[in-house]
This record gives structure tokens, C-alpha cells and sequence, in this order.
């Protein structure tokens, strides 16, 4: 069946009252025999996911439709504490509501009703108070949005139960009598994933209820289940008096056991990580030989000294590169990009698969790959001395770092070598060895570090922002047992790699710009009015400021955070806000400059990060702040990026239909940014498109997209279940790595750091120790040598005795003082120097 959930959608929408039988649709879809039956299981579908409500046997009807004054549909984010907020969806507020809503909906205890977290709601609204705060009661459960949880086992007097290791899930949920073990586990399928992958068949096919983690994987019969981890499937939705009901269907072992961490994470964000065998099965069938007829027809580069350059433990090589000089002088910078599309065709098993995958998601010591590994880390990576499809941007680039011409085609490469980031550096840095090694790459990669550094010069004439934030990377000894946590550091090759991909990807989303394709964009807007104001107000404290200057305000009431209030009394206050914040990408850009360096680098450059908005996928083009690009794409990472797949699906999709820029039997995309970009022309000589008020798609022309292979709705839905793919990856990755601190810190209790106070709240300071990238709390309770108190205009916390004073960027001593692995969190302890130079641990209270 062709007919996709947004056209369902789009046909509902519609009809007069956004409602439809499931005989009008199969009439006016033309739908015959399996696909009336594909339609059925389609529509239950949608009607589980929360985008239709079943109104009676035969009848489907848009959410909204069934809305009555004073509701609104939203997505339910709940508290540890019992209470929850809705975020309302825009969709469904008229214009009243929107006017007078300030933000989300908070839901007391016992107004939450039977829904859980993360479920798409119905609310009945209360009082809207002046300044836009609402309260509201859950009328119904629109849909659930997941029917597992992950949680620990316990044995009760009168009944057994699961609870969750979510603390925003607040109920326990029961286990039947009999329910406690997954079914059909035996010894012969409580086998570890990775082993029943190797051996799939049809006659030997895996259970889909597994055993899991290192020691779970060795046991086959499991008495006493006691504080083990358990995956559950409800059964039975909780209701105002009943908590939920469900079934074990994993057991994933003991959560201190070995990689039961990960699978715990997993299953917490609902990241998929089993491929169907459907999908497997495709897969496998890929034939590995690239055809003659497919070669013949592509541009082919083979003989080229193309490299991959990646990180020491990479598998799956997106992107190779190549940079030489042309006669004129200029620069030609060669990008190919994996041809995924070639092997995972739109609406096959693997294209939807990848699509609910969204994105690869990166562990410590494992990956969940979007592609099958025989596509991700074979077939389609670009493997040195193997000929590789590929989707190639040729770009000149003159001495000012500008691409004044570019070329898009399919291509075949074979990699000449398999480069790391360290090697190349190692390289550019005159290390014998290394350059004996790779001395016939040796002077292509001093072109790569000089094309690098016009690049990047041109890009900080424009006013493009560079953070440099270090990340947090654990080394694991021989066992996969962790020895230490360190800063990720960027060498010249990163910054080599990060260059060029910035360039191919301008490159191609101004080409789709120009046709008037409908596309993705990556899109990252101007910092909120409020955000700014929350930084210049810390920034100020330590001497700094964006530069933002006087300008008209209002007076605006700031609701109090109700999530840390809530039941405080805790009242909204009234602060000056611009109307309309004229902010710059080149007042970071500055600001990062003037911090270099500096001991507050750090604390100054997070905080900035956080007064930006996330970056995210669209289908209309509203630029790149932090880039300062009018115009921007992903389509450097389609192994690892479902957007950039779609980008690489639509190129092929314009190139095919642009017979007039065929070459010879390969299509062909061109460009001259000199002609197609005169605001770049502007840029170089240090304008932004971001210089005056208003969104870079004011400087577009009013053109509607000519056309392309998606709909501007289906890519508003590809845009949107991406960016949300990417921050539910984001958040499992960043969890992840806090409970593998905690983990590590475990056996340091009593240890004394030197570190740096990273953030001051009103509960105590955060401090980052100075050789491992950890970060604790030293609670106010603990500071006994005087009364503190916070003060929060400076985010100082200053004794009224002593007048000791503790503020951001200062440097000091600590002690760990607790770690508790329940709630994963170290605590620390402020460290007084001794007359000796001697550190004594301080008392706990």
C-alpha cells in the first residue's frame, strides 16, 4: 500500500469535521483486498501512536476534532514528586488560548489521573492567571507513547512488583502470579544477542524475550529474580486507584553486573535496537559487487589518493577527502559521502527501519548503529583498497575561502588509506614515523591544513561561533574495565574534517535552494530574549557581556521554576526584558575570543551554549545562527543520520530530472556561489544575515518549492521525528556517561581533587574536578564553619560571618564525600587547607 500516515492525515484533515469512515477512505484511495486489510492494521496504528482517535467501529477522527472549550491536547512530562506539565501542542489552542497560555500546563498529583510519562493527553484547563500560568486536570489519555518499562524486581508480602528506574515514572508497576519470567526462556534461546545474530536461520530464530548482560547471558534458569533488573510490558493502564499491571519479558541481570548498564539505558529511552529478521533478511541479500553498468555510469575516481580520516576506533566511514591545486591557484576540495541510498530504497524494510531509528546513538563502549552492520560497517563504509558508491561534492575554493564553483554527481571512489585523526596529526606535526609512513600523503595533507585554516578564517570573518567544548572520553584497560575519564581533545585533523564537511554541506543545501526543491534544512535560531538576559545577568558577575546594549524594554512577569517550587508558595516576579533582543552570531563569536584562554573559558562558553536554542531538522529554511549560514544541511553522515539520507535521496531525485546539466551519462549538478550567493559575497567582507532584525528567510525569494520526491508534510514529519531521534540519543548518551562516572567514583570515596566551580545554585556549587571530567555537588548543609547564604544576582554563595566567599570559576580543593548509586549522583566536600599543607577530610552532617 503507497498510502503513507500523512496522507492519511492530510485527508482527515480535510473533511468538514477533520473525521472519516474507514469505507470512505478505502473509496477514495482506490484501495482493493490486502491493502483494505494494510489500511485497518495502519489506522489501529495511528490510533495506538496517539495521531487519530477511534470515535466509533467504523470512524476516525483528528485528536483536535474532539477537543472542547477550555482543552488542549499535549505531551505529559512528569516529576519524581507526582506532579506533571503539559506541553501544549500548537496544534490544537485556537488563538485565544494561544494569546493568553504562557508555556506548559502544571497537573497536581491527583489531577494526573491514569496517564503516565510521555503520554499524549487531553487536558481540561483551570484558572490562566495573569501572567499565563494555567493548571489543569487529565480528561483522557490520547495515546500511549510506550507499553514497557524498565525497572528492579521485588518480592511483597502481597504482591510482587517491578519499580522504575525512571523516577519520572512514579508508580511501581505489579506482577501477576506467574507472570515473573519471560516466556520460552530456556537454554536454548537465552543466548546473547550478538551470538543468535551470527547464527540467525529460519529454523533457528531467537526468542524476542532475552537474557541479557554478561552474567544474565550465562543463566538459563533464574530462582530468586530479587533486585534484578527486568524489562516489563504492561498489561493493564494504570487508573486513579490502581497502578499499572504487566509481565517480565526481559531479564537483564544484576545493574552492577557487567554492560547491564547499557541495556538498563536502552531500554529506559526506548532506543530500537533489534532489527526484524525481515529487515536482516534484507539486508544479507544486498549483493557486495558494484554491477559494470552501475560503475560505467558513474564519475569515477578511483584512481585517485582519496582518504578517510576517523577516529581510532570508527567503523563506519562516512566521508572520504581529497584536496589538490588547480592552475588558476585556487583550491578543488573533494567530498565524497557513503551512497547509502543506493542500497536502502525508499519504503523498503531498511529505509523505515532506519527512519524509526532516526540516528545512530554512540556508548562508551558500544554503538546502536541506524543501519544493519552489514550496510554500516561494510558495504556501504568507505573502506581503504575497496571500490565504494558514492555522492561526490567538487568544490573551488579561492584564497578568501570561497566556493565559487561547485559540482554534485553519483561516483565511485576506492580509498587509498584508512587515516586517523592522530596519525594525520602526528604527520603535520614532523613525526618521522609517521611521515615515513604516509609520505606519499604527506604534502596532500599539508594542502588539507592550509585549505583548513582559509576556511575557518573565512568562516570567523562572518561571524560563525566556535565553543570548542571538550567532551568527556573514559579509557577502558584490556578487561573493558574503566581506568580513567578524560577531555576529548581536537588536534588540526579534526578541524580539517569538521571544515570540509561544513563546506560540502553549505555546498548542497544552497544547491537544493536554488531549485526550489522541496528539502531538510538544519535550522538554528536566534537566542531567546530571556535566555540572553539570564547570561548577561551571570556574565556580569564575572566582568563580561555580549555587547547587547541599551535597548527599548517591557515588563514582564517571570514565572518561578514550579518544577523545584512546587508547594513552596513561591511567587512569579517581574523583571526588564528588550522588546526584541538584536543579537549577533558575531557578539559570541567575540565574546569566545575574549575568554580564550582565561580561567572562566569554560564556565562562560557552557553557559552561552545554554542561552542557544538546539539546532534542529526543518522543511523551511530559517538558517544557522551559530554558523552564521543563510543556508545549511546534513548530508555528510547518511550510515549514522537518517536526515542526511533523505537529503542524499532527494539530490539523486533533482539531478535525475535536470536533464539540461547532464554530462555525458552522469547527471550532474552545478553552481557558482559568486552568482547564486551575493550575501555571501557580503558575509566575506563581514556582514551576517543575522546583521539586522529578522529571519535569514526574509532574504529568500518568496518561491514556492517547484516540486521533489516528498511532500513539504512529509518532510515536516521526517524533520520532526528526527530532531526528536537526535535528543532522545543525546539525553540515553549523556545519562550514560554520568552513571559510568558515578561508577568510577565509587572507589574513591575519601580522595581529595582540586577543582573548579563550574555552576551556584540556592542548594550548594557545583564543582568539576581539574583531572577527571567529573562533576559533584558540594551541598550548602555541608559548609559548617558558618552560615552561607546564597545570593542570586552575583551566583555567589558568601558566609555572614566569615564573608567567605564561594563563586563561579574559583578554584578549590575537594574531598568525595558520598556516592549514591540509586539516585547516581557523587557528592563532595569543600576542603579546608591545613597550616601543614596537610588536607583533612571534612565532617559530614
Amino acid at each position: 500500500m503507497k498510502v503513507s500516515d500523512s496522507t492519511i492525515l492530510r485527508k482527515i484533515e480535510r473533511q468538514p469535521k477533520h473525521a472519516a469512515g474507514f469505507k470512505q477512505l478505502v473509496r477514495e484511495f482506490g484501495l482493493h483486498g490486502d491493502d483494505r486489510r494494510e489500511l485497518s492494521e495502519r489506522l489501529r496504528s495511528m490510533v495506538k501512536k496517539g495521531e487519530l482517535i477511534q470515535v466509533d467501529s467504523d470512524s476516525y477522527a483528528l485528536p483536535q476534532a474532539k477537543i472542547g472549550k477550555n482543552m488542549v491536547v499535549g505531551r505529559l512530562t512528569m516529576h519524581r514528586d507526582g506532579y506533571g506539565f503539559v506541553i501544549p501542542e500548537t496544534s490544537s489552542l485556537d488563538e485565544k488560548l494561544k494569546a493568553r497560555l504562557g508555556g506548559d500546563i502544571f497537573v497536581p498529583p491527583p489531577a494526573i489521573g491514569s496517564a503516565m510519562h510521555g503520554d499524549r493527553v487531553l487536558v481540561e484547563l483551570g484558572v490562566i492567571r495573569a501572567e499565563g500560568r494555567a493548571e489543569g486536570r487529565i480528561v483522557r489519555v490520547v495515546g500511549r507513547v510506550h507499553n514497557t518499562v524498565v525497572g528492579t524486581f521485588h518480592y511483597g508480602k502481597r504482591y510482587n512488583y517491578v519499580r522504575p528506574i525512571d523516577e519520572k515514572i512514579t508508580q511501581d508497576v505489579i506482577i501477576a502470579p506467574g507472570m515473573e519470567f519471560p516466556e520460552k526462556l530456556t537454554a536454548e534461546n537465552a543466548e546473547s544477542a550478538e551470538s543468535a545474530e551470527k547464527k540467525r536461520s529460519k529454523k533457528n530464530k531467537r526468542s524476542l524475550h532475552r537474557v541479557l548482560g554478561d552474567e544474565a547471558a550465562l543463566r538459563t534458569e533464574w530462582d530468586d529474580l530479587d533486585k534484578v533488573v527486568v524489562d516489563v510490558e504492561i498489561t493493564d493502564w494504570p487508573t486513579s486507584t490502581q497502578n499499572p499491571r504487566g509481565r517480565v519479558i526481559e531479564i537483564l541481570g544484576y545493574e552492577g553486573d557487567f554492560g547491564v548498564d547499557v541495556e538498563i539505558v536502552i531500554r529506559k529511552f526506548h532506543i530500537p535496537h533489534r532489527f526484524p529478521p525481515e529487515v536482516l533478511d534484507e539486508a544479507e541479500a544486498i549483493e557486495p559487487v558494484i554491477s559494470a553498468p552501475e560503475l560505467h555510469r558513474r564519475r569515477d575516481y578511483r584512481r585517485l589518493p582519496i582518504v578517510t580520516i576517523d577516529g581510532e576506533t570508527a567503523r563506519d566511514f562516512d566521508d572520504a577527502v581529497l584536496v589538490g591545486r588547480l592552475k588558476n591557484g585556487n583550491y578543488e576540495l573533494q567530498v565524497h559521502i557513503a551512497d547509502v541510498t543506493h542500497y536502502v530504497t525508499s519504503d523498503s524494510g531498511l529505509d523505515q527501519e532506519a527512519r524509526r531509528r532516526g540516528t545512530s546513538v554512540y556508548f562508551p563502549d558500544r554503538a546502536v548503529p541506524m543501519l544493519p552492520l552489514e550496510l554500516s560497517t561494510d558495504i556501504c563504509s568507505l573502506r581503504p583498497h575497496l571500490d565504494r558508491l558514492v555522492m561526490s561534492c567538487i568544490m573551488e575554493i579561492d584564497h578568501q575561502g570561497e566556493v565559487i564553483e561547485y559540482e554534485i554527481s553519483e561516483g565511485v571512489i576506492c580509498s587509498a588509506e584508512r587515516m586517523t585523526y592522530t596519525d594525520v596529526n602526528l604527520c603535520l606535526e614532523g613525526d618521522p614515523g609517521a611521515r615515513k609512513r604516509y609520505a606519499h600523503l604527506v604534502d596532500q595533507f599539508e594542502l588539507m591544513r592550509e585549505l583548513e585554516s582559509i576556511l575557518n578564517r573565512k568562516r570567523q570573518r562572518r561571524g560563525s561561533i566556535d565553543f570548542d567544548l571538550p567532551e568527556p572520553v573514559i579509557e577502558f584497560d584490556e578487561h573493558g574495565l574503566m581506568k580513567s575519564i578524560t577531555r576529548s581533545e581536537r588536534n588540526i585533523a579534526h578541524r580539517i574534517i569538521e571544515e570540509f564537511m561544513l563546506s560540502a554541506n553549505e555546498s548542497v543545501a544552497q544547491y537544493l535552494e536554488n531549485k526550489r526543491v522541496g528539502s531538510l534544512y538544519r535550522v538554528h535560531e536566534k537566542p531567546d530574549a530571556k535566555r540572553v538576559y539570564d547570561f548577561e545577568t551571570i556574565a556580569a558577575t564575572l566582568g563580561y557581556s555580549l555587547g547587547v546594549g541599551a535597548l527599548p524594554i517591557q515588563r514582564v512577569q517571570l514565572k518561578a521554576d514550579r518544577r523545584a517550587s512546587y508547594g513552596t508558595g513561591k511567587r512569579a516576579h517581574e523583571i526588564e526584558l528588550p522588546k526584541e533582543v538584536h543579537i549577533t552570531p558575531r557578539m559570541y563569536q567575540k565574546l569566545t575570543q575574549k575568554i580564550a584562554g582565561k580561567p572562566e573559558e569554560r564556565i562562560l562558553s557552557f553557559l552561552m551554549l545554554r542561552s542557544l536554542k538546539q539546532a534542529r531538522y526543518s522543511e523551511e529554511n530559517d538558517g544557522h545562527f551559530a554558523l552564521a549560514a543563510p543556508t545549511y544541511t546534513h548530508f555528510t553522515s547518511p550510515i549514522r543520520r537518517y536526515p542526511d539520507l533523505i537529503v542524499h535521496r532527494i539530490l539523486k531525485d533533482v539531478l535525475r530530472d535536470s536533464a539540461d546539466e547532464r554530462d555525458g551519462n552522469v547527471p550532474v549538478g552545478r553552481g557558482d556561489l559568486r552568482t547564486e550567493r551575493s550575501q555571501e559575497n557580503q558575509l566575506g567582507a563581514g556582514a551576517s544575515p543575522w546583521a539586522k532584525p529578522g529571519s535569514p528567510s526574509a532574504h529568500r525569494d518568496a518561491v514556492e518549492p517547484l516540486g521533489g520526491p516528498l511532500s513539504p508534510q512529509e518532510l515536516h514529519d521526517i524533520a520532526e521525528e528526527s530532531s526528536q531521534s537526535e535528543r532522545r540519543a543525546d539525553e540515553a548518551e549523556r545519562e550514560l556517561m554520568e552513571w559510568k562516572k558515578v561508577k568510577f567514583m565509587q572507589d574513591r570515596v575519601g580522595e581529595d581533587f582540586e577543582g573548579l566551580i563550574v555552576s551556584v545554585t540556592k542548594f550548594g556549587f557545583f564543582v568539576e574536578l581539574t583531572d577527571l571530567f567529573v562533576e559533584g555537588l558540594v551541598p550548602l548543609s555541608t559548609l559548617t564553619d558558618d552560615r552561607y547564604i546564597y545570593h542570586e544576582n552575583t551566583k555567589q554563595i558568601i558566609g555572614q560571618r566569615s564573608r567567605k566567599t564561594y563563586s563561579l570559576g574559583q578554584r578549590l580543593r575537594v574531598i568525595v564525600d558520598r556516592i549514591d548509586p540509586v539516585e547516581k549522583k557523587i557528592q563532595f566536600a569543600a576542603l579546608q587547607p591545613e597550616p601543614e599543607g596537610k588536607h583533612r577530610r571534612s565532617k559530614r552532617r
